[in-house]
């Protein structure tokens, strides 16, 4: 399964793909925030991973993670559909928590809409717990569900 996935940093010829991804199979219904030029000022921070998954140069999902000092933020995950349930997304999740691991970050958060429930068992099933309800989170349409994951706890 997730051993036919390489995975990879992102590279600016891969900016316009993850953002049409973003706007496809996240943001849909809100707006395309996440446009190409967005992903790529992401791309070349210094502060941020962007991880792609790869499948025969295919991009089959990403992972847009930023850093701070004690903190980590998934600010976006996705796997394209025909992709799914086959472990990219896991595969993607553990290789930004092994990225955080390795710089001195214990702790990470994510949000998600609190109407997708297959968005919160995966990240439930993968040690994340919910942390708090987001009224109005995604601009001001939709609520989200807020999850951390102290990655130096043993569950």
């Amino acid at each position: 399964m997730i051993t036919d996935h390489e995975i990879q940093l992102a590279t600016p010829h891969d900016a316009n793909r993850i953002a049409i991804m973003s706007r496809d199979l996240v943001e849909y219904g809100l707006g395309w925030r996440w446009s190409p030029s967005r992903v790529m000022r992401h791309i070349k921070a210094l502060n941020v991973n962007v991880a792609v998954a790869r499948q025969a140069n295919k991009i089959t999902g990403f992972g847009i993670m930023e850093y701070g000092d004690s903190e980590a933020n998934l600010l976006l995950l996705a796997v394209d559909t025909p992709f799914r349930r086959l472990g990219v997304g896991a595969a993607l999740i553990a290789w930004l928590e092994t990225t955080a691991l390795t710089a001195g970050i214990g702790v990470i958060r994510l949000e998600t809409r609190s109407r997708n429930a297959e968005a919160r068992e995966f990240y439930r099933q993968l040690g994340y717990h919910e942390v708090r309800m987001l009224p109005g989170f995604y601009r001001g349409i939709e609520d989200g569900v807020q999850f951390a994951k102290d990655l130096w706890a043993r569950e």
